[in-house]
């Protein structure tokens, strides 16, 4: 069990797909987005170009996490990143983040990379939990999470200062069980939508 193969994610809006290099100048941009910086906490001058284009040219060097460039399929568009890192192998969990620019909100493209991501992370890795934290003032991501059946375990109280206040964070998560259940469709059916498929890279 682990990280090591990096899938392609095939859904009906979105290809998750390993980076390289070249992305760096695309990410750099979705990374300076100032709603990317208010939502995420991290200030944009954190990320140089060449500590962007190290960055990106190595995550499919670590096999004890997954890095995914989000790809959208209508216009072959890099629109963001998805992530499962923090992997503790002996407990079967990970941690999930994932962020979207501009040119992918509104559109359902976060929504099906969440569930790609985390369908990966229970039915090919196997692991029992996956879970992340989200900003109080952040309710759009919040509500996209548990649309994909995570669940609020509890408050960090004050975590962010960001703009002359303090901003708590939600620790959320999904078990193997519950995925198995729902397939990141609480209230649905369970089934993963047409064209939602794994393709390996060969990696």
């Amino acid at each position: 069990m682990s990280f090591s193969r990096k899938p392609v994610l095939t859904g009906e809006r979105a290809v998750l797909r390993p980076f390289t290099m070249d992305d760096a100048p695309v990410m750099a941009r979705i990374l300076a987005d100032p709603e990317v910086v208010r939502l995420t906490g991290s200030p944009a001058e954190e990320f140089g170009a060449d500590r962007l284009r190290s960055w990106y040219g190595s995550r499919n060097d670590h096999a004890d996490r997954l890095d995914l460039a989000i790809v959208d399929r209508a216009s072959g568009e890099l629109v963001g990143e998805a992530v499962l890192n923090e992997w503790d192998e002996a407990n079967r969990s990970c941690c999930f983040r994932i962020l979207i620019g501009p040119g992918g909100r509104g559109r359902g493209l976060g929504t099906e990379a969440v569930r790609l991501t985390v369908g990966h992370a229970f039915e090919e890795v196997g692991l029992h939990r996956v879970s992340l934290y989200v900003f109080t003032h952040n309710p759009r991501a919040r509500r996209v999470y548990e649309k994909a059946g995570f669940v609020a375990e509890g408050v960090e109280r004050q975590t962010l200062w960001q703009d002359g206040t303090w901003i708590d964070a939600v620790r959320m998560s999904v078990l193997a069980p519950e995925w198995a259940d729902h397939r990141g469709r609480p209230g649905g059916h369970g089934e993963r939508p047409d064209g939602g498929r794994v393709s390996s890279t060969g990696r």
